[in-house]
């Protein structure tokens, strides 16, 4: 796998003050993407163990808030095989219930019920491992027709973003897919869009 960019105290992708991880590779395609030169696989530079050091010593300091991925597109399948690992080694370092715990937020166009739950088109051998990994999911691709920049952490009205710590506890409860989804409380002021 190759990621396109590393962005360290980034505050535009997730809550808080984070390190953001630009994979490379995506075959979607989206009209007015804002980050078209990463849907080459083979944009930017390997995606190496060396990399992973780099990225996990960036989440120590208390205040970086957490890991965000986006791309290009994290759940393409090379993409998944290249981070399962690497998601799965930040939560072992930043443990959920630990002081020190870091959030792990991953923007993809894929719809969780549609795509990435069992019998979607992108899951795969290790899409659930992944997405044990993941506190917050922005689900769903970006549609010009819905744009709006008043959105807070995505760029059209179609895009969820997904709490999906209670989403994976209402589906091992029984609930189906399209009924398990919590989407992720953004506080009044935002959920608003009134200052």
């Amino acid at each position: 796998m190759n990621y396109a960019e590393i962005k360290n105290f980034d505050i535009a992708n997730g809550e808080g003050v984070r390190t953001t991880l630009f994979v490379s590779g995506c075959r979607r395609g989206c009209k007015n993407c804002f980050n078209e030169v990463a849907w080459n696989f083979a944009a930017g530079k390997p995606f190496t163990r060396e990399v992973e050091d780099k990225i996990i010593e960036g989440l120590r300091p208390v205040y970086i808030d957490g890991l965000t991925l986006l791309g290009g597109e994290p759940m393409e399948p090379e993409n998944q095989a290249g981070l399962v690992d690497f998601l799965e080694r930040v939560r072992k370092e930043f443990p959920r219930d630990a002081p020190a715990s870091k959030t792990i937020w991953c923007f993809t166009g894929d719809t969780l019920e549609a795509e990435l739950l069992e019998g979607g088109r992108h899951h795969t051998d290790v899409t659930d491992r992944l997405l044990e990994c993941i506190d917050v999911l922005v689900d769903g691709p970006f549609v010009q027709d819905l744009y709006d920049i008043t959105l807070r952490f995505r760029g059209s009205s179609n895009q969820r973003l997904i709490d999906m710590n209670r989403t994976r506890e209402r589906l091992a409860a029984g609930f189906a897919p399209a009924e398990a989804v919590c989407l992720w409380d953004d506080g009044p002021v935002y959920a608003t869009h009134r200052m």
